[in-house]
């Protein structure tokens, strides 16, 4: 067994240097880890291939995600706002007197990552987890996912190269295997918040032990997700065969091994997308991920199929071929117990409503989502839909599909539980929230504070001086 303890021991005491490292340092590693990566995509793509039965072109495309996530990190450490520098000078004549203040964000210490299975790459071992905690100088052990050993092994060596190479402190970053291994980290003191990719009951289980220790840590936990679609009556009348072959490519993307896969579609009864579906559907047994997963798929299958009401569509109720279910919204909450659970993998449900009232009272069933999707007229009135939407969703769609997730300053991937379990998540310039926490110093002496919140702003970043926000100007100053 790996030693755990060895392993955040140094990691512990790595976090002082690496907090202490600069941003230009730091944005550096991760510039130069993307670029190892993109070094080594042939050897990698081969490796995940080998592993996990990917496409080369899929695998491609996911390497450079996940350096285009590393050095867009790389980019919000320079811009700066990320640590949130807050100044309030001192006021004698307030009421309480105010002293002066001056607030930022710190990072919180080593961080645990587990991988994911379905993405070996931008949510594994080099992914947004570990970028965004790196980022902002947290050390980072990744519990490796067992579906893809050697590619994490691979990737990993190329991490730690890199690091190396540019001087970062010995235990900035680390992989573990096991599943033994992992519960350790969880409760290692040293580790300072978990962040997981993966089930509803792995998640929650993680997120017990995370509470449950005698010093509880955060959980930011990506858990599960249905990613419902509302098609109006308008939109199918105006365009419903093409719907049907977005959602089919939709659902069907990498085996229906997406966590933003639409898994339940809300359609007006006697639909001319439900009747044009079929043709969409592939007929192929496709090979899933992992043997759990392939489980998975085939209880959850045959849960649903099981549901009086319940029709198949296309597919085949016994196999692991694409498989579209379609019942009425009054069967739809009768069973809520099963067909609001995610199965994951290639599987849809079409969900037939009469009216906008009871669209509206089986979307009220609904728990958090990633995403939610409206496909609309121009003259349909939605502002109540998108009311529902927002509720329940972090990101809401218009006329498009959920799978895929752009990498970006505005994005971001999380909702409601159990989509997540906060309002910060892996994708986006804001997942290095995740990973800080706020310090204010009162009446420090100037020479103590930290740069970012010297007189002057010595590094030219954005702040936030007496209630007003404060650009940098062309000499950096603020």
């Amino acid at each position: 067994m790996t030693d755990i303890a060895a392993l955040t021991e140094a990691a512990r005491t790595a976090a002082g240097a690496t907090a202490a490292a600069d941003d230009a340092t730091r944005a550096s590693w991760l510039r130069a880890i993307a670029d190892d990566l993109d070094g080594a995509v042939d050897e990698l793509v081969e490796l995940a291939m080998a592993e996990t039965a990917l496409p080369d072109a899929r695998l491609r495309g996911e390497v450079a995600r996940t350096t285009g996530q590393l050095r867009l990190f790389a980019d919000v450490l320079l811009e700066g706002s990320y640590l949130e520098a807050v100044l309030d000078s001192a006021d004698p004549a307030a009421t309480p007197p105010r002293p002066d203040l001056r607030r930022m964000l710190r990072p919180i210490g080593p961080v645990a990552v587990f991988a994911a299975s379905n993405f070996p790459f931008a949510f594994s071992v080099a992914g947004g987890d570990t970028a965004s905690a790196l980022a902002v100088g947290c050390p980072v052990i990744v519990k490796a996912h067992p579906g893809h050993p050697l590619t994490s092994r691979r990737t990993a060596e190329l991490v730690v190269a890199a690091l190396d190479r540019l001087g970062a402190p010995g235990g900035t970053f680390a992989l573990v295997e096991g599943f033994d291994e992992g519960l350790a980290l969880v409760d290692s003191p040293a580790i300072q918040a978990v962040a997981f990719t993966g089930s509803l009951r792995a998640g929650r289980a993680l997120l017990e032990r995370c509470v449950a220790r005698e010093r509880p840590i955060p959980f930011y936990g990506e858990l599960g997700s249905l990613n419902p679609v509302v098609v109006t009556p308008a939109a199918d009348a105006a365009r419903g065969a093409t719907l049907a072959e977005g959602l089919a490519g939709s659902f069907q993307l990498g085996h229906g091994q997406f966590c933003t896969k639409p898994g339940l579609v809300f359609v007006p009864a006697d639909s001319t997308l439900e009747d044009a579906l079929p043709d969409f559907v592939g007929a192929d047994v496709p090979k899933l991920l992992t043997e759990a997963i392939t489980e998975g798929f085939a209880a959850g299958r045959s849960r649903a199929v099981a549901v009086p009401g319940v029709e198949v569509l296309a597919g085949d109720r016994d196999t692991a071929t694409p498989l579209v279910l379609a019942a009425d919204a009054s069967t739809l909450l009768e069973h809520e117990d099963v067909l609001l659970e995610e199965v994951f993998g290639p599987a849809t449900v079409l969900v037939r409503y009469r009216d906008p009232a009871e669209l509206r009272t089986a979307l009220d069933h609904l728990e958090g989502s990633l995403t939610m999707t409206l496909h609309a007229e121009p003259e349909d009135d939605v502002d109540d839909l998108v009311d529902r939407m927002t509720e329940r969703a972090g990101r809401v769609l218009f006329s498009g599909w959920p799978t895929g997730v752009a990498v970006g300053w505005a994005q971001q991937h999380g909702g409601p539980w159990p989509a997540t379990t906060t309002q910060f998540t892996s994708v986006g310039a804001t997942a290095v929230r995740r990973f800080q926490r706020p310090v204010v110093y009162q009446d420090a002496p100037e020479h103590l504070l930290p740069p970012a919140l010297r007189d002057g702003n010595p590094l030219g970043i954005p702040r936030r001086v007496d209630g007003r926000l404060a650009l940098p100007s062309a000499d950096g100053r603020a």
